[in-house]
């Protein structure tokens, strides 16, 4: 497929489709080897597919480690954790490590918006994210928000996503716009992310055709390219 007729990215948490994942410049997978295999990885990349390796860097859904903080993530239960313990950073780095030497193209780093709930934590998160880039050299990280990160997270990324910019999922089988105050809010966050020199990207949640409309229309207005999935990130 030629690289004209591909659409910017996708985010993908299932395995398989490599026919489909090759019609997208940038791929976001998980990074387990369960998931996708060196040789797959190596076609996509054959056929002109970058691919990113999913990375947390705030939760962890291991078995306890002395790094865990006792909240867990209420969603998805993976247990906060303490960046700055330098086991912890070692773990990261070597999870980026073994992703870049199985054959992904960069990572995608997610967890970043702790601003709220550790700030103590965030000179420490940046600390990490020059780590994973000093030491695992991906070509390409993209950051999942981490806003309370800037501007200097913008030195060390290529890119940034706004992951849920104008649709959510509200429950597990339910989607819609974010209420009116909200998309304001992210409105100025965005413009925020304009005058920075890195690629900026949406990730909306939705299932009918109206809604996912409405998240590609304003995502194009902020400057962003998009992509909307379901809530666990299995469809392509």
């Amino acid at each position: 497929m030629e690289a004209v007729n591909r659409k910017p990215i996708a985010f993908y948490y299932g395995n398989g489709h490599l026919d489909r994942l090759t019609g997208f410049d940038k791929v976001v997978l998980q990074a387990e080897p369960n998931f996708y295999s060196t040789e797959e990885l190596e076609l996509l990349r054959a056929r002109g597919v970058q691919t990113l390796g999913y990375l947390s860097l705030t939760e962890d859904v291991g078995p306890p480690a002395p790094w865990h903080r006792e909240e867990r993530n209420p969603d998805w239960g993976g247990a906060f954790v303490h960046c700055g313990d330098p086991r912890w950073v070692a773990h990261v780095v070597d999870q980026a490590r073994e992703a870049m030497s199985r054959g992904f193209a960069g990572l995608f780093l997610d967890t970043l918006n702790i601003e709220f709930n550790y700030p103590e934590d965030l000179p420490h998160l940046l600390f990490l994210i020059a780590a994973i880039r000093e030491e695992a050299k991906p070509e390409y990280m993209l950051a999942n928000r981490g806003f309370g990160l800037l501007p200097q997270l913008a030195e060390l990324v290529d890119g940034i996503l706004f992951e849920s910019f104008s649709a959510r999922w509200v429950d597990t089988e339910s989607y819609g716009p974010w209420p009116d105050d909200v998309l304001e809010t992210h409105a100025e966050v965005a413009e925020r992310l304009l005058g920075l020199d890195v690629d900026l990207y949406a990730l909306d949640y939705a299932e009918d055709e109206e809604l996912t409309e409405f998240a590609y229309r304003r995502a194009r207005e902020f400057g962003m390219l998009c992509f909307v999935t379901d809530r666990v990130l299995s469809k392509i």
